[in-house]
């Protein structure tokens, strides 16, 4: 019941979030940090820049992450593993209190086995730290908030 609720409203709210005249639309993860209209309250999982994007495939890996000029934090998951469903929304809550300033790629180990291998992950949850295209630090496992912060301030340099 409370799923179909969220669904009623989700959809109840598409057509208020068109654009007004002249407006346009970007997506991805270049889009304006701000709402299509400053009356319309926005629906989502994370804060109002959209600063986490999940990897499709090898290539949008690459275009994405590693060919990226800002650093980005990539989570690589598994739907099974309980530790990953913690660790996950604690990493997108801390990147996205960084505005923009770092951003997270979400990869399923099931999904890019080539791209777990290709990166030596053995186990998960493994987040990996990475600026101009390098691996410039990881961890395996949990942390916390404060962990978190600051395996982010080192990235970017704060």
């Amino acid at each position: 019941m409370a799923q179909r609720l969220a669904l009623w409203r989700l959809l109840s709210l598409t057509p208020r979030m068109l654009p007004l005249q002249g407006q346009q639309i970007l997506s991805g993860p270049l889009a304006p940090c701000a709402p299509l209209a400053p009356h319309i309250r926005g629906f989502g999982t994370s804060a109002g820049c959209r600063s986490t994007f999940n990897v499709q495939d090898g290539s949008d890996f690459q275009d994405r992450v590693v060919n990226n000029p800002k650093p980005v934090v990539v989570d690589f998951h598994a739907q099974w593993c309980g530790p990953c469903k913690i660790l996950g929304p604690r990493l997108e809550k801390v990147v996205a209190k960084q505005e923009g300033k770092v951003l997270m790629a979400k990869v399923d180990i099931d999904d890019h086995t080539d791209l777990a291998i290709e990166y030596e992950v053995s186990a998960v949850p493994t987040v990996l730290a990475m600026k101009n295209g390098d691996v410039v630090d990881k961890f395996v496992g949990i942390k916390d908030e404060d962990q978190l912060e600051a395996f982010l301030k080192k990235l970017i340099g704060a």
